[in-house]
């Protein structure tokens, strides 16, 4: 019985998956490389939509949003007989829009 509602609950918890992350601001001074290189550095894997087709050098951030977090369920074994189901993050997205407009 107890097994059952440790899979039920990690299964409807996966079923989730995505979790909300606070907000990730971009700086207008920062440029695209930057903004991109600083969420890859804290572990995302970046999206970009653009605007136009000028460098990245070029670019302008207009917006990071939908930061998403998935996580899965894994059992731990422990001595003493008590296992334990922690949550792993296997996966961290972002995505970042820019202009690209030449002006």
């Amino acid at each position: 019985m107890r097994t059952a509602s440790i899979i039920t609950a990690a299964v409807a918890a996966a079923a989730i998956g995505t979790l909300a992350l606070p907000p990730i601001s971009a700086n207008a001074a920062d440029s695209a490389i930057v903004t991109i290189g600083q969420l890859k550095a804290q572990g995302f894997d970046v999206r970009v939509d653009r605007i136009g087709s000028a460098p990245l050098s070029q670019c302008d951030v207009t917006d990071v949003r939908n930061p998403q977090e998935r996580t899965e369920f894994v059992r731990v074994d422990r001595f003493g007989g008590r296992d334990r189901v922690v949550p792993i993050v296997v996966a961290r997205t972002v995505t970042v829009s820019l202009d690209c407009s030449s002006r």
